[in-house]
């Protein structure tokens, strides 16, 4: 009942988005770095997995990506947390130009109380933040966004170090919109 009813009520924001009422930007946190990522996989019993994880430093990033290809990347230094999301949102409500609306998933620093105590000063400046249905990652259009750079944009020269990803990462923020896009139907 409530994903039903959350669902239709994100369905009604990207209407009124199209209307040109207010911006939606769907926000989110991801980490990089030189682990190979391996989505899926399975294997004979017996046999063992060829690949080999090193640790590495790890860039985590905030983003904000609207439909229309805008984005928004910050840089976090170490874990993300309800301090950080909320330098990150103050910075973002700064630039808005239009009445703006943020969705965001249940992670639980997205709901804490020093979260829900800057909604009112937040809405004062025209910025909204609106919590998506629990277990519902398919409806967040920036995990997308994630999935494109991890699986298609990034190559394999890029994790050469952390330098080239960095460099790779850093072209690929800067372009998305132009040359980096993902067509919503």
């Amino acid at each position: 009942m409530q994903y039903a009813r959350l669902a239709q009520e994100l369905e009604s924001l990207l209407k009124l988005e199209d209307q040109g009422y207010l911006k939606v930007y769907f926000g989110d946190e991801s980490g990089f770095c030189l682990d190979p990522t391996v989505p899926y996989g399975w294997q004979p019993r017996g046999q063992y997995n060829a690949i080999v994880s090193q640790k590495s430093q790890r860039r985590n990033v905030f983003g904000l990506f609207s439909r229309q290809q805008d984005f928004e990347a910050y840089d976090i230094f170490g874990s993300t947390n309800a301090e950080l999301l909320i330098a990150c949102i103050d910075d973002f409500a700064l630039h808005i130009q239009q009445k703006s609306v943020i969705v965001l998933d249940n992670a639980t620093f997205h709901h804490a109380k020093i979260v829900k105590a800057k909604l009112d000063q937040w809405a004062e400046k025209d910025l909204f933040i609106w919590f998506l249905p629990a277990y519902s990652p398919h409806l967040n259009k920036i995990e997308t966004l994630w999935r494109k750079i991890k699986y298609e944009w990034l190559k394999p020269p890029d994790y050469l170090n952390l330098q080239t990803l960095n460099e790779a990462l850093d072209h690929i923020f800067t372009n998305i919109g132009t040359i980096f896009t993902i067509q919503f139907t």
